[in-house]
């Protein structure tokens, strides 16, 4: 099926719009001096974690323990991951480290 230019744009606008809502929803819900819910406070205590450990699960469920390199690869990255995290607490720091590592290896050393 081909798309006419005002179908795309269309498309592109509601896209768009739909990110900018969800992004801005929370910020709008939860604004002025009011104290936040214990729930949303757990939540943004447990989650940065539970995704982290989510990512690593992802990872490794098809690392090939037996053969090759024996996930050596994946081990230091997740490794780098895990300890960039601790240290700074930052998310994209800790994943994009982690994948430039990863890659570096892949590419340049296994």
């Amino acid at each position: 099926m081909i798309l006419t230019v005002p179908q795309t744009l269309i498309i592109i606008g509601a896209i768009a719009l739909g990110t900018q809502i969800s992004r801005w929803l929370p910020f709008l819900a939860f604004s002025g001096k009011k104290e936040l819910p214990p729930f949303i406070v757990f939540l943004g205590r447990v989650l940065p974690p539970a995704l982290m450990g989510m990512i690593l699960v992802y990872c490794f469920k098809s690392t090939p323990i037996l053969t090759g390199n024996h996930g050596l690869p994946e081990l230091i990255a997740s490794a780098v991951v895990i300890l960039s995290y601790r240290w700074k607490k930052n998310f994209l720091i800790s994943v994009g480290g982690g994948t430039a590592v990863y890659m570096l290896l892949v590419q340049l050393v296994f």
